[in-house]
């Protein structure tokens, strides 16, 4: 992942709202969910989300497919998994981490 691309997801992140639907999005899965279901899980006006999800979309955290009539959005998990990655690529100074249930665990971590 490039550090411009790492950017763009964590300045789309970096708002209450997106993150909010980020979330719902990841917990709901592979299913994802439609415009309609967001707004009302999160109590947010249509208007507003629209303008939320083209921003995470934009950022490529997100997905849209449309099946039939409906448009259905689902967390891009690559992407979100590529961001983890860059973000963790050196922690612990590059030394695998261990579990923290250990007594030696990483601090860190």
């Amino acid at each position: 992942m490039e550090e411009t691309d790492v950017i763009a997801a964590l300045a789309a992140l970096a708002q209450p709202v997106r993150l909010r639907v980020f979330r719902a999005l990841v917990v709901e899965g592979p299913a994802g969910l439609t415009p309609g279901e967001l707004a009302a899980r999160l109590d947010v006006t249509a208007t507003s989300l629209s303008f939320h999800l083209k921003e995470l979309t934009h950022a490529q955290l997100i997905t849209q497919e449309r099946e039939g009539r409906h448009l259905i959005y689902r967390a891009a998990f690559g992407q979100m998994n590529a961001l983890l990655a860059y973000l963790t690529q050196h922690c612990c100074q590059g030394q695998p981490c261990t579990p923290a249930t250990t007594t030696t665990a990483c601090s860190a971590c």
